[in-house]
């Protein structure tokens, strides 16, 4: 038998009328006389109530009402899986505390994505409290809130920041069947309300797009010239004033490929006056129509029965529309990774007696794809001297010792040595080095390597998350990593594609671009490099748990990428 909880208030199916919870929440919210739509899931009874009567404030119908409590048996994974295939449910929100079954939770969102379902997400916890040992760099960046965001968007799962911001989203996916997009129209009686809802929507991920000039040629025909009309739109008092032009207007921007929702901030009793021109619009459109109303119009009713969403204050209406928008367009990402995730892995998989070197590890990385560095093993001076002769100088010097990761924080390392007398005193240097700070290390003698310039570097790095497993963080690399923190995660697998994505996301990716005049760096190199890594982590997985290369220097477009350096942890 299932056992659910315990330390929860129980269950209830609304659609059934069937009540296993004894919250009072149910007797005090506004009745609901239509079936449910939206399933509540969450940690806390207490948040589940909150939720349920937030969402039934705004007329959200609910279906399902589920506290999971301390989850002995079934977990939230459990109940997703079940609420991705229940007919009486298209949307759910999850209060989450801790995740017990990451796998479980990434087939279950990605099965509610594939089914058009939005999961919304409330997880509490969003400062780091830091990890007790923090081994690499890749580890300090990967935090676990950061990497449980990095998955949530991964999988197209929408994530709110409060519980008012979930019930308003529940009430949002109720258009859904409208189409959408991150492309918004606004258009405004208020010229200083029109720019603060540009300003917000930028601000939350959304596109505010100039009107091409056939648009703004209709508006300008009814709007004064110190009215805005490129985008957003400053309709002006004059609206009220000129009769046929707002119908016009507002079918114009309506009909426009360049635009994907409506937003009107039309208050109060001009709201009551333009309903049926509004409605008129919306019902000759299948985009997504939403009105702001910050007074108190009685058309409300009239205009949600027309499939035009309504909200009566700005923040609120801006922070649904960001995370609603960028699901539905992040549907196609979600399946496109998914089938990417249950494709048969490129390689078969490889295991490790011990954890290898910097040297060894990278021949191992480039038997899968990652381009080598030239180097050479030393095991004393007159070799190192005999390996910067074949190379080349000027060289490096460092310390070789699969137990000494950071070799600069023990002086593991001497740079640009031009002559032989130089490598035979680097040599000694790290020796002398290593046996003083780190006596417990095995040593394998030192890698001689040749000093490399490029565009850029980055850090490419594989950590194993305890809830959602191995992670790939991707970001500004070299001895400044933890300090700028410029970097992005994503779950496995990574290939090219996904791979340029992380990229752009990087504060840092102009310097990829050739920024103020610089070399264009080889972007389409780096790309396959961390796919690259991607791939050796997944084959050597679950032997080897960490995988760093920092940093990871990316050349001018065209001379490839080579890894400086490159770390393996167990």
């Amino acid at each position: 038998m299932a056992i659910a909880g315990p330390n929860c208030v129980g269950f209830a199916n609304l659609n059934k009328h069937a009540y296993t919870a004894f919250a009072s929440v149910f007797k005090s919210a506004p009745v609901q006389k239509e079936p449910g739509r939206v399933s509540i899931i969450g940690q806390s009874g207490n948040v589940c109530a909150t939720l349920f009567s937030g969402s039934r404030d705004l007329g959200v119908p609910v279906s399902h009402f589920l506290n999971t409590g301390n989850e002995a048996c079934l977990d939230m994974s459990d109940y997703l899986e079940f609420l991705a295939q229940d007919e009486a449910t298209d949307t759910v929100l999850a209060y989450i505390e801790q995740l017990r079954d990451g796998p479980g939770f990434i087939d279950a969102a990605l099965e509610m994505s594939r089914c058009n379902k939005p999961l919304i997400v409330f997880q509490a916890g969003e400062t780091e409290k830091g990890s007790e040992a923090i081994r690499s760099h890749t580890a300090a960046l990967a935090g676990d809130m950061a990497i449980s965001q990095a998955a949530f968007a991964q999988l197209n799962v929408i994530q709110a920041r409060d519980i008012p911001q979930l019930a308003d989203l529940a009430y949002l996916t109720g258009y859904r069947h409208r189409t959408g997009g991150r492309r918004m129209a606004v258009m405004s009686i208020s010229g200083a309300l029109g720019g603060v809802l540009a300003d917000k929507m930028v601000g939350a991920g959304l596109d505010v797009p100039d009107f091409p000039q056939d648009v703004q040629d209709v508006l300008r025909s009814g709007i004064p010239d110190y009215g805005m009309v490129s985008n957003p739109v400053d309709v002006t008092g004059n609206i009220a004033n000129k009769a046929g032009f707002f119908p016009d207007a507002l079918a114009s921007v309506a009909n426009c490929d360049q635009v994907d929702v409506v937003v009107l901030y039309i208050p109060g009793y001009l709201l009551d006056r333009m309903a049926d021109t509004i409605i008129e619009a919306s019902n000759q459109s299948d985009k997504l129509f939403v009105v702001i109303d910050t007074a108190q119009a009685t058309c409300r009713d009239d205009l949600r029965a027309a499939s035009i969403a309504v909200f009566d204050d700005t923040r609120r209406a801006v922070e649904a529309l960001g995370p609603f928008c960028n699901w539905l367009e992040g549907r196609e990402r979600a399946a496109k990774w998914a089938a990417q995730r249950n494709a048969k892995p490129l390689y078969d998989k490889a295991e490790l007696t011990s954890i290898p070197n910097e040297f060894d590890s990278k021949q191992l990385l480039a038997s899968y794809g990652l381009p080598e560095m030239p180097e050479r093993v030393a095991k004393d001076e007159d070799e190192a001297v005999a390996a910067a002769v074949e190379l080349g100088f000027p060289v490096a010097i460092k310390i070789l010792s699969a137990d000494i990761l950071h070799k600069t924080e023990i002086g593991g390392l001497r740079l640009s040595l031009n002559d032989e007398a130089a490598v035979r005193s680097g040599v000694r240097d790290v020796l002398a080095s290593a046996s003083a700070n780190a006596p417990d290390a095995k040593i394998d003698g030192v890698l001689v390597q040749r000093m490399s310039s490029g565009v850029s570097e980055l850090i490419v790095g594989v950590t194993t998350d305890s809830v959602f497993g191995q992670a790939l963080t991707v970001g500004l690399g070299g001895v400044l990593t933890e300090i700028y923190k410029d970097v992005t995660h994503r779950l496995l697998p990574v290939d090219s594609a996904l791979a340029g994505e992380m990229l752009s996301e990087l504060i840092a990716y102009p310097l990829l671009e050739g920024y103020r005049g610089r070399p264009k760096a080889d972007v389409a190199a780096a790309t396959a490099a961390i796919a690259a890594v991607s791939n050796a982590a997944m084959a050597l997985s679950p032997g080897i748990q960490e995988i760093e290369v920092n940093p990871l220097l990316v050349r001018e477009a065209g001379a490839g990428v080579v890894a400086i350096d490159a770390v393996m942890t167990k």
